[in-house]
Formats: C-alpha cells, sequence, structure tokens
C-alpha cells in the first residue's frame, strides 16, 4: 500500500444503518426502501436550518433503536453537514450526549466519516462508533446559492440537493452485520481550476478519477473487481467526464459504475436537472439500497466514493475555484 491506501487486516463492521428522508427523495426510485420520511419540509423545526438539525437527530434515533442499543453504547461519533460551522450537526445532536468529532468535507463526508470511524476501530481506542452526515435542500440553497424566496432559474448542468440523513453504527465486532469495511482510499484535493459552482459533477469528476487511479494501482485490482464502483454525487454530467478522464488512464468502468445522485430521483419526471447532490445524497442512498444489494448477495463487494466540492459562500463570491475530494471505501459481504 502506498500513501493514502490501507488494507484492513481485521474486520470492521457496518452493524446497521438508518435513512431518513423528505417527500421529493421519497418520490424517487429508492422511495420505498427509505426508513422513515418527513412529509414536512422543515421537518417540525421553524427555519431551513432546524430543518436539518432534526434530521440527523431523526436519523440517529432510528438507528439506536435497529440496533438495540443506547447512547451510553455508543464510544464515539461522527458527523457532519454542508452548513456553516456544522451547524446541523452541532445542535442536531447535543442532546444525545455522545463524544463528537464534527467534520467537513462537503458532500464527501459519508466516506470520512466511515473511514476515520473505522481507523479508530481498527487502532483499538474506540469499539462502537455512529457516523451520521446529512443535507436539505432549502438550507443548501440557502447557504451556496440563493434562498427559495429569490425563484432564479437553474441551468441544467445544476443538481438537487437531496434532504435527508444517513446513519451507520460501526464495530469491530457483531453477530450479524450489514457488511465489512476492508480498506480505503483517502481522498487528495484536486483543483481542476473550475469556478461554476453550479456544475458540481465537473469539479468533482477530477478527484474521484484521481482516487480511483491511486486505488487502482495501491490494491493491484482493475476495475472488474467490483460489482459496483460507487460515486456520491457527479451526476449525469460529471459522470461522463469520469468515464472520459478515465478511458485516458487507461481504465474502463462504465459496465461497473452507479452514481447515487443519479439512482435517487427520476430524472425526466422530477425535473433534478443533472441528479442528486449533498452529504445525504450517497449516505441515504448506502443505507437504503446499497448495503440491500450487498446482503442479499447480489453484489459481493463494492466501492465506495462518496465525492465532495470544496466551496464556501466566501470563496465563491471572493471568485476563488472549486475543488474536489473523493473518499474511497472498500464494502463488501460480512
Amino acid at each position: 500500500m502506498s500513501k493514502g491506501s490501507v488494507k484492513f487486516e481485521s474486520p470492521v463492521y457496518i452493524c446497521a444503518s438508518a435513512s431518513v428522508v423528505g417527500k421529493k427523495e421519497s418520490e424517487g426510485p429508492l422511495g420505498d426502501l427509505f426508513d422513515r420520511v418527513e412529509e414536512d419540509d422543515l421537518v417540525g423545526g421553524k427555519t431551513w436550518e432546524e430543518a436539518e438539525e432534526n434530521l440527523q437527530k431523526k436519523a440517529v434515533e432510528v438507528l439506536l433503536d435497529k440496533a438495540g442499543v443506547s447512547p451510553e453504547d455508543i464510544d464515539v461519533m461522527y458527523a457532519g453537514d454542508l452548513l456553516a460551522q456544522s451547524m446541523a450537526s452541532n445542535f442536531g445532536l447535543s442532546s444525545f450526549g455522545i463524544p463528537f468529532y464534527g467534520l467537513y468535507g462537503a458532500c464527501s463526508t459519508c466516506g470520512e466519516s466511515l473511514g476515520l470511524g473505522s481507523m479508530a476501530i481498527l487502532a483499538g481506542l474506540v469499539k462502537r462508533v455512529v457516523c451520521v452526515t446529512s443535507s436539505h435542500f432549502a438550507s443548501a440553497e440557502k447557504e451556496f446559492r440563493y434562498p427559495l424566496e429569490y425563484g432564479n432559474q437553474r441551468p441544467l448542468s445544476a443538481s438537487w440537493t437531496v434532504t435527508g440523513s444517513g446513519a451507520f453504527l460501526l464495530s469491530g465486532e457483531a453477530a450479524s452485520p450489514r457488511a465489512r469495511i476492508t480498506g480505503l482510499t483517502i481522498g487528495q484535493i484536486v483543483d481542476s481550476g473550475i469556478k461554476d459552482s453550479m456544475n458540481m459533477g465537473a469539479c468533482m469528476a477530477p478527484a474521484v478519477a484521481s482516487t480511483l487511479e491511486r486505488h487502482f494501482r495501491d490494491f493491484d485490482v482493475e476495475p472488474e473487481a467490483y460489482d459496483r464502483i460507487i460515486t456520491g454525487d457527479l451526476g449525469k454530467v460529471g459522470q461522463q467526464i469520469l468515464f472520459d478522464l478515465m478511458q485516458e488512464k487507461g481504465y474502463d468502468i462504465t459496465s461497473q459504475h452507479m452514481d447515487c445522485g443519479i439512482e435517487i430521483f427520476d430524472g425526466e419526471k422530477q425535473d433534478t436537472h443533472a441528479g442528486g447532490s449533498g452529504c445525504g445524497c450517497c449516505a441515504v442512498t448506502l443505507s437504503a439500497y446499497i448495503l440491500r444489494q450487498i446482503e442479499s448477495g447480489l453484489w459481493k463487494k463494492v466501492l465506495f466514493i462518496p465525492t465532495g466540492a470544496l466551496l464556501s459562500k466566501v470563496s465563491f463570491n471572493e471568485g476563488n475555484t472549486v475543488p474536489g475530494i473523493a473518499q474511497a471505501v472498500v464494502i463488501e459481504q460480512p
């Protein structure tokens, strides 16, 4: 293994998971698979930010209930979102009283949390870890683009931020785990000079190509080693760019590739343009759909690669580029 890639010698299990989504997500192709659907866009809150806080809280509540454990049984929680100072995680999870690490990897945060949680378990520092991420369409639009009241027209390259939260329980021991994490390739920041914040796929695709190339080389595998290579939220535009970049590197991933942002919405019926995005996009898709495919035996081994566009409202308003990052996690049958 080279710098940034880790093959696990001991097991790290995904013991349980939970997915909580909004009404639009429940109307998409994966709608029947989510654990809980919130019909109210404000999720019982008074602001969009409070709505996202409640999404995270509900996701962890569902997770703990499904796993049959209490907050006292959890050693540490890794969590993140898209809001400034990780507002949704800080406020939404404070009531659990679990030791907490707040993360920011933009929409790649699900992979970041699974990676850090796994390494903490492998190091013998903790026994049980909760990883949780979230996003909300309205809070993200307010944070990075325009408040909904502005009514701006969105270009076809734009993605639709998923309203949802996904939570996962990791442990080095499990009686009947959902899946097993067996390796990581940690992402590197890749800046291709793109400044278009309405084209997240183009900003993130070079980072995926960088992580994939390093992963294939470090693990000495070809794309065929995986039943699926699953990116977070490149959408239709980013997917094609990724295919082109990988072809230039000598890899054809078209048969194995799947993108959570494409899967979660029906692009023709739901008017989501390039597809879904946000910290919640790949998290709820992993919990509700990908892990089910692994449990059923349909997929034995997947490479899960959440993708992130590392911009802020400050960097965007100052005319900076939008760097990308992609965190790769190898997930197999237990």
